[in-house]
C-alpha cells in the first residue's frame, strides 16, 4: 500500500536566499526532532557548476511510545541521507532524502524542488512528495502508515513555517513584486 504526501509552496524571497535558509535549516529549536546534520559528501562539477551535497540527519524516534512495544521500533532516533543538486545557473535544487533505519520494514522518499518561481522572479517555488509505506508489521502496517502520513503532513507543514521564519529573520520582509 503506502502513503503519499504532496506539498507545494512559493517562498517571497528570492532563489539563492531560500537556498542559503534551506541549507541552514536544522538543527533548529522550533524542531527538537532533529539533532543533529552533518554534511558527508560535497563537490562541485566544474563543467556544468552543479553541486552535489550528501547529508545524514539524525532524527529523535517520533514512533509513538504505545507502537515502540514492538522492538524494532525500540531505537531511541532514526537517521536520514539526504542528496541534493544545487544547480545556481538555472537557479534550482533537487533533493531526494531517505530513510536509513528500519529499511527492511520500511521505505520513506523524499523528492523535493527549489527552483525560480514562474510567477515571479524574484520567488522560488518548493515542491515536495514525500512517500512512505510499510510492510512486514502485519497488521500494525495500516496503523503506522496512517501515523507516517500524519506525521509527514504535519513535518512538511513545520518545515515551511520554519523556513519562512528563517527567511524574514535572515533577508527581512519578503518581496511583494
Amino acid at each position: 500500500m503506502g502513503v503519499t504526501v504532496d506539498v507545494r509552496q512559493v517562498y517571497k524571497y528570492p532563489f539563492e536566499q531560500v537556498v542559503a535558509s534551506f541549507l541552514r535549516k536544522y538543527p533548529n529549536p522550533m524542531d527538537k526532532n532533529v539533532i543533529s546534520v552533518k554534511i558527508v559528501e560535497e563537490k562541485r562539477d566544474v563543467s556544468t557548476g552543479i553541486i552535489y551535497r550528501k547529508r545524514i540527519a539524525v532524527c529523535q524516534n517520533v514512533v509513538p511510545e504505545i507502537l515502540r512495544k514492538v522492538n524494532i521500533l525500540k531505537v531511541p532516533s532514526i537517521q536520514l541521507e539526504e542528496e541534493s543538486w544545487l544547480n545556481p545557473q538555472e537557479r534550482n535544487m533537487a533533493i531526494r532524502s531517505h530513510c536509513l533505519t528500519w529499511t527492511q520494514y520500511a521505505s520513506m522518499k523524499e523528492e523535493s524542488v527549489f527552483r525560480e518561481s514562474m510567477e515571479n522572479p524574484n520567488w522560488t517555488e518548493f515542491i515536495q512528495r514525500g512517500r512512505i509505506s510499510i510492510t512486514g508489521a502485519g497488521f500494525l502496517n495500516y496503523i503506522l502508515e496512517t501515523f507516517a502520513s500524519t506525521f509527514l503532513r504535519q513535518g512538511a507543514q513545520k518545515g515551511i513555517r520554519i523556513m519562512e521564519m528563517l527567511l524574514k529573520e535572515q533577508c527581512g520582509a519578503p518581496s511583494a513584486e
